[in-house]
This record gives structure tokens, C-alpha cells and sequence, in this order.
């Protein structure tokens, strides 16, 4: 027969000793929590620094947009613009990156930019700039399985909107080489989470400068490379759609990335413009030719033409051949969506920062006169 006083004996003990140890544990949870960290996260990212360091001309952009994961992506976290924690949340000890402090930078001044100006391609690195279609000195280097017709170049495209841009980033934290004033923390190879120092203070510089001009621009500045890499463009689409659902007669759309290529990261596209080091400018063309609808993207190259068409007149060299590749890169979502590279990782951010001042006046003359 069981002794069922030894067997209550047994079973109070091993509650006390559960009891001991879920005191301590909480002790100890709450002696970690006193310990304030601000704007700093531990998450795992996928694909970082491989991507980073792709020796390809293009960032790898693969399963990128695959409309059938749109619902999951929906009921995902959604990350706030700016990730701002009084806690430490570890959620794995490896491939992780860190949210930096939103640091203060150096303003870069408003002057506008002038016309007339010497323009002097100054460094292109190694990089082959070949191209396989011309029109009016606008080059375009077509990767896609399609022949670009005279008719597809002419940039006879009509937009009922010229005043509302969306400008969003895809990749959000794509950084520069440092330079004085734009130090920052890297939290991956050409990466940062501080968007003061990322693809994002050069979105918002363009923003103001457009203002400027009278345009009425939305920068959404979430978070889409973070915390997974993979996956990126599933979750810009969810933002970008969310943008024009809030700003429904939008028909300009930039998705502002920084190239990246190999030469070990030193790759530095410029353009100088009268005294000013400017990063040049790619414009990326996606089509359907990866097998998703994509019934605008005619559309979307006639636009790019228009504007590389103008920047060449007013700034010979601000802009590289544009790229026509397969894949779609969410730029169905309206009539006048590219993704637009603003130099690489060799360039430092006051030469990107340049680089949206003569933009914004080309954008200007292109869609105002």
C-alpha cells in the first residue's frame, strides 16, 4: 500500500522548492528591469551583411513580392517609425542588429540648387556602365525579357496628379561610408537603425526640398528590413498600399534605396556640380516579366525616362543609365512608381544629401514647367 503521507510530504516540498525558484527568478527579472536601456532592441536579422556585401550591381531583390502572403503580412508586428524602449527585449544572441539613438545630425543648408552649373562625372569606380537602349541621351540597360520599342521610350506619359509624391524605403536601413558630421554606430555591414544615418535622412531631405517647390509629399519612414531582411518588400507593399488608400489620388511613388555593389563597399558614384560632390542617381524599372501583374510598368519607364530626360539637360551625369529588370518590386501600385538608388555604399551621406537638392529641382522642372 502507498504511504500517501509521504507522497503529500514529497509534494509539498517539490512546491516550495518551485516556489523558491519563481521567487528568484522574479527578483532577479526585476533587478534586470531597473536597468534602463533606452532605444536599444536585440533582434535577429536574416540576410544582413550577405546582402550587404552581394557582388552584384543590384541589391538581391528575390521572392520579393509574392501577392498570396499579402493577408499573413497583415496581421503581423507592425514597427513603429521610431523604436523607442525603456527595456531590452533579447530575442536571440546572434545576427542581431541594434535600434541606435535617434541622434541629432548636421543640417545640410536649403539653398536651392542653381542651373547652368559645370557638371563633371568624378568617380564611377569599376563598375561597368554599359547600356542597351537609347532615347535622347537617356540610357537604359533592359535586363528584362522584353525588347524596349521607340513607342515604350518616348516619355509621352500624361499624370493627372504631379503635385502628391509618396516617398517610402523598401530597404530602410541602407547606410553610407561615415564622414564629418554623419558618424554613426553601424548595426550591420553598411547598415543602421538610427534613421538620422540611414536611406531615410535622405528621404526626409528630399521630402523638405520638394515642400520647397509646392509638392505635397507623405515620407513613410517604417521600418521594412527589420527585424528580418527577408521579406522586405511583402512588407513595404502592405505600407505603400496603406499610403494610398490614406492618399488615393497619388500617382507619383519613389521607393528610395542606396545601391549597393562589390569593390569591397568603396563603389562611389559622383557627379560634381559646381562646387558640390553629388551621388549620382539609378532609377530601377520593374516589369511583369517574373510573372506577376504588373500592367503599368510601361508606364512607370516612361516616367523615369521623363525625368532622366530633364536631369541630363539641367545636370549632365546626376543620373546612371536606368535599369529595366523582371521582377515587379511593388511598383504595380500606381502609374508613376520606380525605385530610385541614390548612391552606393562608398558615397558619403552629404554627397546623397546633395544629391536631393538637384533632384528635387529637376522633379520640379520636369512635372511644374
Amino acid at each position: 500500500m502507498v504511504n500517501m503521507r509521504v507522497i503529500k510530504a514529497k509534494n509539498a516540498i517539490m512546491t516550495l522548492v518551485i516556489i523558491a525558484f519563481l521567487i528568484m527568478l522574479i527578483i532577479k527579472i526585476f533587478l534586470f528591469g531597473k536597468v534602463k536601456i533606452k532605444d536599444l532592441s536585440l533582434i535577429p536579422v536574416i540576410q544582413d551583411t550577405i546582402i550587404a556585401t552581394s557582388g552584384n550591381s543590384l541589391k538581391e531583390f528575390k521572392s520579393i513580392d509574392r501577392d498570396n502572403t499579402e493577408q499573413l503580412l497583415s496581421s503581423e508586428l507592425q514597427m513603429s517609425k521610431y523604436i523607442k524602449t525603456d527595456e531590452t527585449e533579447r530575442l536571440g544572441t546572434e545576427n542581431t542588429i541594434q535600434v541606435q539613438n535617434q541622434t541629432q545630425v548636421s543640417n545640410v543648408s536649403q539653398e536651392e540648387a542653381q542651373t547652368g552649373l559645370q557638371t563633371e562625372v568624378v568617380s564611377g569606380g569599376n563598375i561597368n556602365a554599359k547600356y542597351t537602349n537609347e532615347y535622347n541621351g537617356v540610357q537604359i540597360k533592359n535586363e528584362s525579357k522584353y525588347e524596349l520599342t521607340q513607342e515604350m521610350l518616348t516619355p509621352n506619359i500624361e499624370l493627372e496628379n504631379k503635385k502628391d509624391i509618396i516617398i517610402y524605403h523598401t530597404h530602410t536601413c541602407e547606410s553610407y561610408t561615415q564622414s564629418t558630421g554623419f558618424e554613426y554606430t553601424p548595426s550591420g555591414n553598411f547598415r543602421t537603425t538610427d534613421l538620422n544615418f540611414s536611406v531615410v535622412r535622405v528621404g526626409r531631405e528630399l521630402k523638405d526640398r520638394l515642400t520647397n517647390y509646392g509638392f505635397n509629399v507623405i515620407h513613410d519612414e517604417t521600418y521594412h528590413d527589420y527585424p528580418a531582411y527577408s521579406g522586405s518588400y511583402n512588407r513595404s507593399l502592405t505600407s505603400i498600399k496603406n499610403d494610398l488608400v490614406a492618399n488615393p489620388n497619388t500617382q507619383i511613388v519613389i521607393d528610395l534605396h542606396r545601391d549597393a555593389v562589390g569593390e569591397g563597399g568603396t563603389y562611389a558614384p559622383t557627379v560634381k556640380i559646381g562646387d558640390d560632390y553629388v551621388a549620382q542617381i539609378m532609377f530601377v524599372i520593374g516589369t511583369d516579366g517574373g510573372g506577376l501583374t504588373h500592367s503599368q510598368w510601361v508606364q512607370n519607364l516612361k516616367y523615369a525616362i521623363k525625368i532622366v530626360e530633364k536631369g541630363n539637360e539641367l545636370y549632365p551625369g546626376l543620373f546612371k543609365p536606368i535599369m529595366v529588370r523582371n521582377s515587379r518590386y511593388n511598383q504595380h501600385v500606381a502609374k508613376a512608381a520606380t525605385i530610385m538608388e541614390i548612391g552606393a555604399t562608398g558615397n558619403t551621406m552629404d554627397q546623397c544629401l546633395n544629391s536631393m537638392k538637384y533632384l528635387s529641382k529637376v522633379m520640379d522642372e520636369a512635372l511644374n514647367k
